[in-house]
């Protein structure tokens, strides 16, 4: 499965761009300022980590060198490519604003086939929007990886109606992995699949610890999908620069989506790049069982996701019972075992005891190569085994060798 931008054109630059640009740079001359409201809720890759950003130089100083990469477009051309903002090409709605669906032109040559692109528009409504835009611009003006979503270029202009704000990315044609994961009627993504997309994405997490980028808002609704059902980080609007030198953290407001963040930075503030880690865990947890961090319509012993998944350990007989149901038993018992302690270990409560991305990058690969090895039927007799277990313990029989509920960690 190869995974390559879709924007490689030179482009050319508009007539105003000169103009556009020293706005676009004064704009950008300061890091992206803490956020204060909370988020909505909501085969193997085996790719080498570039090392294209030097540490520990900063993201304001990478971005200078690197803002000439990213085409400065006119409101005039987002506004014609999206025919006023139909509601037609309107693909997405979230905190930042509307996404919609368009085509450009990458060259000056009118035959040559316009590149189809994603449109992110600033809902007007103040200070709040336009720090998560500046931090996009900033850290997807530097960053570059085959697992993160390629920022194209923005608009920035101060007119008659008002300031436009507006990012341009490549397009993702498979949406997110929440929609595969939750969408109802949605087709259900294959368990190897399933670890081939955590994969990728744990590899772009990895890159961006390694060039001390902190993502903070690690979910499956920001894990987007291209034709090839290729991972890549979305939505950088929460994105830290991670702590420089002697520091162990960066003390920020408190943001993110609930249920995916850390618990030591719920509590305190404090933001390292192991809160990523705990992020990515409990994704892990919603591949495994198909269900979302928090289900409001679920038993309320159900509702949490990582409270549930305590009652049904990795090493217990139960633990089949949580695996998602839509697979039908077409996966390897072992593997999604391993897959569970691995996440369970991203959980951890001491963030200091979470292994490194890149270190969970290595187990993925092995948990998908013994996958590849193993024996789905396993987890079909495993499957009928818990079900057996289940209706017992419903009914009141005793259950021999049931175990007792392990706490996850976190």
């Amino acid at each position: 499965m190869n995974c390559l931008f879709l924007f490689k054109s030179k482009k050319p630059k508009p007539k105003n761009q000169h103009k556009d640009r020293s706005k676009g740079k004064e704009l950008l001359q300061n890091s992206a300022p803490e956020l204060s409201t909370n988020r909505s809720e909501t085969s193997s890759f085996n790719l080498q980590t570039p090392r294209s950003l030097p540490s520990p130089r900063s993201i304001k100083d990478l971005y200078t060198e690197r803002e000439q990469n990213l085409r400065v477009f006119t409101y005039k051309e987002v506004s014609e490519a999206t025919f006023g903002f139909s509601r037609k090409l309107k693909i997405g709605e979230g905190g930042f604003g509307g996404v919609y669906k368009a085509k450009i032109q990458t060259t000056g040559d009118s035959d040559s086939p316009p590149l189809v692109v994603a449109i992110k528009k600033l809902n007007r409504q103040g200070l709040q929007g336009h720090k998560q835009w500046l931090a996009e611009v900033q850290f997807l003006g530097v960053v570059n990886h085959v697992n993160v979503v390629k920022l194209l270029g923005y608009c920035s202009e101060d007119g008659e109606t008002g300031i436009e704000r507006l990012l341009v990315y490549e397009y993702m044609s498979n949406r997110s992995l929440e929609d595969h994961l939750f969408t109802r009627g949605a087709r259900t993504l294959p368990w190897k699949l399933r670890l081939e997309i955590m994969l990728g994405a744990a590899q772009g997490l990895a890159y961006l610890h390694e060039v001390k980028v902190i993502y903070r808002d690690f979910k499956s609704s920001n894990v987007l999908l291209d034709d090839e059902f290729c991972p890549k980080l979305s939505d950088f609007g929460l994105a830290r620069e991670g702590p420089q030198g002697d520091n162990t953290h960066v003390t920020t407001a408190r943001v993110g989506t609930h249920g995916y963040a850390a618990p030591e930075y719920v509590q305190t503030g404090h933001l390292r790049l192991k809160s990523d880690v705990y992020s990515f865990g409990v994704v892990l947890y919603e591949i495994i069982t198909g269900r979302r961090t928090i289900e409001r319509n679920k038993p309320p012993a159900e509702q949490r996701l990582l409270n549930w998944v305590k009652e049904y350990p990795a090493d217990s007989q139960r633990f089949n019972m949580i695996v998602d149901p839509r697979l039908r038993g077409n996966y390897p018992a072992a593997g999604a075992r391993s897959l569970a302690k691995l996440a369970d270990l991203c959980l951890n409560k001491n963030d200091k005891e979470r292994p490194a991305m890149e270190v969970v990058v290595e187990r993925l690969k092995k948990i998908i190569e013994e996958s590849d090895n193993g024996d789905s039927s396993m987890a079909a007799s495993a499957t009928k085994e818990s079900s057996q277990v289940m209706r017992r313990s419903q009914v009141g029989e005793p259950v021999k060798g049931r175990s007792r509920g392990v706490s996850v960690r976190g």
